[in-house]
């Protein structure tokens, strides 16, 4: 398990590419989501940009972009987060199994407006380093090969907007919405939509949001090793996140 502390000692992490920081976005933030409750929510996994989306302007390591003037902020506790991939692959010896990473190095700040409705430009950052699966043998394939993590330790998600909320969070009810934003795997970034749910109790903001896309959207290439049968090039993303009042 990576602590939040720990996270933010890595040299590594505060000096990564400015194409992972910068997570392709480029507007203001101060403008709020354009949040709204929409009949056709936008499907799960890459989309097409709307021309009215807002966008951001490059930020600090999990913080928000330098002026944001947020009524509240929310941090994540990354011990009580997680970040998992899943893939459906065939093993040699093994047969179908679903290969499933996680880790708790997540690092990232939740704004809302004087309206109560989230703020463009909410920034989560995920240590790719840090994913461990039940294979060492795939954790360190991916770490050196698919995901080239000491190259590109960061994956990177700047919210753009929410579909599906028209009023502030009402209080230990949960709410369903889409999350679109842009997400930066290695040195690509699309805009992605996630299906999501988010709970307000007390002082505790809880989610839960996944996205899925092909390895071809974001230039991954499939592992090439004899233990691998066969591999389903879908990969499932899944974020469980707690963050409370930032202090």
């Amino acid at each position: 398990m990576v602590r939040l502390s720990s996270l933010l000692q890595q040299s590594a992490l505060i000096a990564v590419p400015s194409v992972l920081v910068m997570g392709g976005v480029l507007w203001s933030a101060t403008a709020g989501v354009n949040a709204q409750a929409t009949a056709t929510p936008a499907a799960m996994g890459v989309i097409e940009a709307p021309a009215d989306l807002a966008a951001c302007e490059p930020s600090e390591l999990g913080m928000l972009p330098e002026g944001t003037d947020a009524a509240t902020l929310y941090a994540i506790v990354p011990e009580e987060s997680e970040a998992r991939y899943r893939v459906q692959e065939e093993l040699a010896q093994v047969g179908e199994t679903e290969a499933v990473g996680k880790t708790q190095a997540i690092i990232g700040q939740i704004a809302f407006g004087d309206d109560g409705m989230p703020m463009a430009c909410s920034r989560f950052d995920i240590d790719m380093r840090t994913l461990q699966s039940d294979q060492a043998r795939r954790d360190n394939y991916l770490y050196n090969n698919t995901l080239e993590a000491k190259t590109y330790p960061l994956a990177t998600f700047v919210l753009r907007d929410v579909e599906g909320l028209d009023a502030p969070l009402t209080e230990g009810e949960e709410t369903t919405l889409t999350l679109i934003g842009d997400l930066t795997l290695r040195d690509t970034t699309k805009l992605v939509a996630w299906d999501a749910t988010v709970t307000l109790d007390g002082d505790t903001l809880t989610g839960a949001a996944a996205t899925e896309f092909e390895m071809p959207d974001f230039a991954i290439e499939p592992p090439s090793v004899p233990v691998v049968l066969s591999l389903d090039e879908t990969i499932r993303l899944e974020f469980d996140v707690t963050a409370r009042p930032q202090a």
